[in-house]
């Protein structure tokens, strides 16, 4: 946001009000002043102010009682109190009423600067939120799987091209990276989607109960066999059998599982006769099948079977861009216990998010908003609503407590516009074009601030 912004000043003291009339508008901004609430109110009519900066006691109509018909008149501008009888009550009354934030007078230059630098932050977000939102079922949006990243990009047009093929799909990656919604966009984008996509993770089943879950079994096969019953991939014929975890299965049923995907027949356990299925095979796995191949815990004959054709998903910290998109995503499906539209991600947050490494990946983010949007109050998540894990940043922002040297938000700004133009080059191993891209500045732009701040 530019400083080119329109302020709104209620308050009865005369001296106060043409002190900050002049102090803002140095900074840039465009001030009105009021003095009282009524006059404010009346200003309200004429013009649509960005900011609002309003005092408590004033005579004719006090702050609480105009902050109350601002918001009634649906007033959307950030509200900001202020008070020189302030009180941690006063400041959560008024906050509970609306209030953007609260301000104790007497006040220096650089605070109130700072507060309305925060809510030109909040305000930026709040528009980014906006059209995350309707962007999250465009185009950024493959069957259900949210990104911008390039690699996930040329990964969507990778399962447009294999999606009507029966050929055995072999997909890699981190835990937590998305890797049965791969799957099921595979079958989703093919002739196979009006079949059944069955899915099964080969870890979490016993060795000896996996052959008769996938094979299924006749009655009186084992012991608790009482009745014949069809397995997995007979649930799924015509249709795809999705095998996550498959470097955990038993190297005995490794044989049985290629010689369904050779000869296209199963053979439940127990039964003698063998039955044809048409089944299209996706796997997945996130531990290095030929590391596991060389150290013969894997068939070789076996692993090139699956990996036919291969889809290696990046890590989250490797698509930080997605981080924001994915949020959103998540904030409207967890905050449906509040008001969808007032929920919002605070900049502290969203620093903190965009900084962490997500060892988990994309689960570890959804859980983290979950958790999020319940401890979140008046629908504004901020870094205390994160888990201390991800909650490694401080808010980006001067602390009251450090001397007046130290209160430099320029300093600040460009404190973390460094560290994100380093994050980005060193994701694309210095290719500056691709840098500029996940920046979304111009490569102009970007080979200015590389000059400018020295970075090798």
């Amino acid at each position: 946001m530019s400083n080119s912004q329109h302020i709104l000043v209620i308050d009865d003291e005369e001296n106060l009000r043409h002190m900050l009339s002049v102090m803002l508008a140095r900074q840039g901004y465009r001030v009105d002043p009021a003095a009282d609430g009524a006059a404010g109110l009346n200003c309200l009519m004429d013009t649509a102010y960005d900011f609002i900066l309003c005092d408590i006691r004033m005579p004719e109509m006090d702050g609480k009682t105009f902050l109350v018909r601002a918001l009634e008149e649906r007033v959307t501008a950030p509200i900001i109190m202020m008070s020189a009888y302030g009180t941690v009550e006063v400041a959560v009354e008024c906050m509970k009423l609306g209030a953007y934030d609260f301000i104790s007078k007497p006040f220096k230059k650089d605070e109130i600067v700072m507060v309305l630098k925060k809510a030109e932050e909040r305000e930026r977000l709040k528009e980014e939120n906006c059209h995350l939102r309707e962007v999250v079922a465009g185009q950024f949006s493959y069957s259900g799987i949210l990104s911008r990243n390039i690699r996930m990009q040329d990964i969507f047009t990778q399962i447009g091209k294999v999606a009507d093929l029966k050929t055995t799909i072999l997909v890699l990656g981190e835990s937590g990276t998305g890797k049965e919604l791969v799957a099921r966009a595979v079958h989703q984008n093919g002739r196979r989607s009006q079949k059944p996509f069955v899915a099964v993770n080969c870890g979490a089943i016993p060795g000896n109960l996996l052959e008769s879950e996938l094979f299924g079994h006749i009655r009186g096969a084992f012991t608790d066999a009482a009745s014949d019953k069809a397995g997995l991939f007979e649930q799924a014929d015509g249709g795809t059998l999705f095998l996550d975890e498959i470097g955990e299965m038993p190297p005995t049923l490794q044989v049985k599982l290629l010689r369904v995907l050779q000869e296209g027949e199963i053979r439940r356990v127990g039964d003698s006769a063998t039955k044809k299925v048409d089944v299209r095979v996706v796997s997945a796995t996130s531990r290095d099948l030929s590391a596991d191949v060389g150290g013969g815990r894997f068939r070789e004959d076996l692993y090139f079977r699956l990996n036919v054709f291969s889809l290696q998903l990046p890590p989250l910290r490797d698509r930080v861009e997605d981080v924001p998109l994915l949020a959103v995503h998540f904030l409207r499906r967890y905050g449906s216990g509040n008001d969808v539209q007032a929920l919002r991600i605070e900049p502290d947050a969203m620093r903190n998010l965009m900084a962490h490494r997500w060892p988990g990946n994309v689960r570890e983010l959804e859980n983290v908003i979950e958790r999020a949007c319940i401890l979140c109050e008046g629908g504004r998540i901020t870094s205390s609503c994160l888990p201390p894990s991800v909650r490694t940043l401080d808010d980006g922002y001067p602390d009251e407590s450090v001397g007046d040297e130290n209160l430099s938000i320029k300093k600040a700004e460009d404190t973390i516009e460094r560290e994100l133009i380093r994050k980005a080059l060193d994701k694309t191993c210095g290719n500056r074009t691709h840098a500029a891209k996940i920046l979304e500045i111009s490569h102009r732009s970007l080979l200015y601030k590389i000059k400018e701040y020295g970075i090798e």
